[in-house]
């Protein structure tokens, strides 16, 4: 059997008055999402457990198969992960943004989606300024980057997502709690470090927001997860822009086949993520494509983007994956987001989110579409790792 798991990172939505009172999903043309819907099994699943934040972190993991309940431990280790950073037990790793803050609020989460060599550069930067002590700078792709506080032992703190903050004053979301003075500290000392720098100096000249100063949340020690293959028998792999995503398959043992034009973003290479996959299911039994630009719509609030970026998925990853799964007998497709991202708010949200199913033994639904809509009224799912074993044939669901 192979298996091909698709998930457009926070598609699921609430209807938009601009686009005529329909969600994303139900606005894009997605024949061939649609497709998977109607010749298989749709239903809704819940990727985020009660109390826990409404983050890929968090749905991802309970996606592919591991319960937040037991092994959630923040955010920014599994994205250190992925970036082969070695984390002790008294170790913190915290997620660093490159932000633009401007006039007291938050203006951009990304610096204008600052590029891996701009970002990388200001990180040096402030590894140089900053860093010692057991404070560690380390660069990821772009805005996205992580400090490493060595031999902290505890770090009592409450942090805020900047994505869920846009437009809104900075101040009411610091970071907050009995140690919360070195994450302030240190955001406070960078602004001083990128008042001056020469990326932003060259950011500004050419109209685009410079990052004035880091943000820090997403906070954690190590993470420890069980091999994927030795709970659930079968070899995997990803393919994400994405380090959270790449952190989280690498401690559960999955490979991570690279496409170079994969960005993170809306004008990530699709057409590559799909035909690399369809090259690694000849390898492993289960390939994993995540897509993030979905989400990155929704944060910018463009509900036009959310469709289009929606439609490219279903056009140049949906598809081509269903025919080069049909080339290996005995297949599984799903697609699902892993949580939703509202176009209201430019935040994210739990709820039960919509998934499709199809292939080998896998009833058909006879719904018409994929969408929140159709999929409410299939088989509800109380978490990812019940899907999960349904989704592998490792439950009695659908009658496997």
């Amino acid at each position: 059997m192979k298996y091909c798991l698709v998930i457009p990172d926070g598609a699921a939505d609430n209807p938009i008055d601009s686009l005529g009172g329909k969600t994303p999903l139900e606005a894009a043309d997605i024949a061939n999402m649609d497709a998977v819907a109607r010749g298989g099994a749709v239903g809704t699943v819940v990727t985020i457990p009660e109390g826990f934040p409404p983050g890929s972190d968090v749905a991802i993991m309970s996606v592919l198969g591991y319960a937040p309940e037991q092994y959630y431990c923040g955010r920014a280790p599994l994205e250190a992960a992925s970036m082969g950073l070695e984390l002790g037990q008294r170790d913190w790793a915290v997620r660093c943004n490159l932000v633009t803050i401007a006039g007291g609020r938050m203006a951009d989460y990304s610096a204008g989606h600052i590029s891996p060599a701009e970002g990388a550069q200001i990180i040096a930067s402030l590894n140089a300024e900053l860093g010692g002590s057991g404070i560690e700078f380390h660069a990821g792709k772009g805005y996205r980057n992580i400090l490493v506080m060595r031999n902290m032992g505890q770090l009592e703190v409450e942090t805020t997502p900047p994505h869920d903050i846009a437009g809104q004053e900075v101040k009411e979301h610091l970071p907050r709690g009995p140690d919360a003075a070195a994450l302030r500290r240190l955001m406070d000392r960078s602004q001083a470090v990128l008042a001056g720098h020469d990326v932003n100096k060259r950011r500004k000249a050419g109209q685009k927001p410079p990052a004035t100063s880091i943000w820090l949340w997403g906070q954690g020690r190590p993470a420890r997860f069980p091999s994927f293959e030795e709970v659930y028998g079968v070899r995997a792999a990803v393919i994400t822009a994405v380090d959270l995503v790449a952190g989280i398959c690498a401690l559960a043992g999955w490979q991570r086949i690279v496409v170079p034009g994969a960005t993170g973003y809306y004008d990530t290479d699709y057409r590559g993520k799909a035909q690399a996959a369809a090259a690694g299911l000849e390898v492993y039994d289960l390939v994993f494509v995540h897509v993030e630009a979905p989400d990155e719509a929704a944060h910018n609030r463009d509900p036009k983007a959310k469709v289009a970026v929606l439609e490219e998925i279903d056009r140049h990853v949906v598809g081509p994956l269903g025919e080069a799964l049909g080339r290996f007998g005995a297949h599984r497709m799903m697609v699902l987001p892993d949580h939703y991202t509202f176009l209201s708010t430019g935040a994210h949200a739990g709820g039960a989110v919509p998934f499709a199913l199809c292939g080998d033994r896998v009833p058909s639904s006879g719904v018409q579409g994929f969408s929140e809509k159709t999929a409410a009224a299939g088989k509800a799912f109380a978490s990812g790792p019940e899907l999960m074993r349904a989704f592998l044939g490792k439950g009695d669901q659908w009658g496997l």
